[in-house]
């Protein structure tokens, strides 16, 4: 039978401190500010601004008749789609563009004039051209996120340390073969950092548009729940799933970090 070492019990006690020094901080912020919120509505009584009590009831409440999780389900469903054909366009554009000289010189100026451009500004043409639907959503989280992709992955490709390309070239391998081996597995962490950026701002974008066009999701429980008779703890508890449910997704995101292929990038 094996026997524990002397230096395993530390170890472990390490481990669990470090977890905690991680997950406490935040923990209690988050009291804290809690105690603040409950102890400024009971303080000014507020008949309009909900405790927090009144926020977890109404969550609950949406949860119990199944409301709360078709909203959820059809804001995610939108940014699935969105962000998917997002990724399907700007990432083989950012490496074309990233790659080739002629490609990059003629479609930045473009990119670089449409970047700047709020999502919430598409509003309009994407209503005129889709009508009020799914598609109008879709279209503006596409048009969010595939910027910032685009973008990260031609500056991943132009950073590379062109010391791998010259050992590439002297072993007489093909272009070919050089980025499919030696490119992409050198910018896929820039892409998971233009992943992480496109997926926080379609989040948002999406949210947004549900307040002006669509009659599901989160953004609309906002506005409903706020001209349904001010139920400002659905509003408020739709506030705090939409940042949730964002912090969710860019954790998500960041496991690719400890792929095999993309976390030599990561070692400190």
């Amino acid at each position: 039978m094996a026997l524990a070492t002397p230096h395993e019990e530390p170890l472990e006690g390490g481990a669990v401190n470090l977890r905690l020094n991680r997950i406490l901080p935040p923990l209690a912020v988050i009291a804290l500010v809690i105690a603040a919120w409950w102890g400024i509505v009971v303080y000014t009584e507020s008949p309009i601004f909900p405790t927090p009590w009144a926020v977890v009831t109404g969550t609950l409440e949406l949860a119990q008749d199944g409301t709360l999780w078709e909203h959820i389900t059809a804001s995610l469903m939108r940014v699935g789609i969105g962000f998917g054909l997002a990724m399907l366009v700007g990432i083989p554009l950012g490496l074309w563009m990233g790659w080739v000289d002629a490609a990059y010189r003629t479609f930045n100026p473009i990119f670089q004039m449409l970047r700047p451009i709020s999502p919430i500004a598409w509003i309009p043409l994407a209503i005129l051209w889709f009508g009020v639907g799914d598609i109008s959503p879709i279209f503006l989280i596409f048009i969010s996120s595939v910027f910032p992709l685009i973008v990260q992955t031609t500056s991943g490709v132009h950073t590379i340390d062109r010391r791998y390309l010259r050992a590439a070239t002297n072993f007489g391998v093909s272009r070919a073969v050089m980025f499919r081996r030696v490119v992409i597995p050198a910018v896929l962490p820039e892409i998971i950092i233009g992943m992480r950026i496109g997926i926080g701002v379609a989040w948002l974008v999406v949210v947004a548009a549900e307040m002006i066009a669509l009659r599901s999701g989160l953004g609309y429980l906002i506005m409903d729940s706020r001209n349904a008779g001010n139920r400002y703890d659905l509003v408020i508890a739709s506030m705090i799933l939409i940042g949730v449910i964002g912090l969710m997704l860019d954790g998500a995101t960041r496991l690719l970090e400890k792929l095999k292929t993309v976390r030599w990038r990561y070692v400190r």
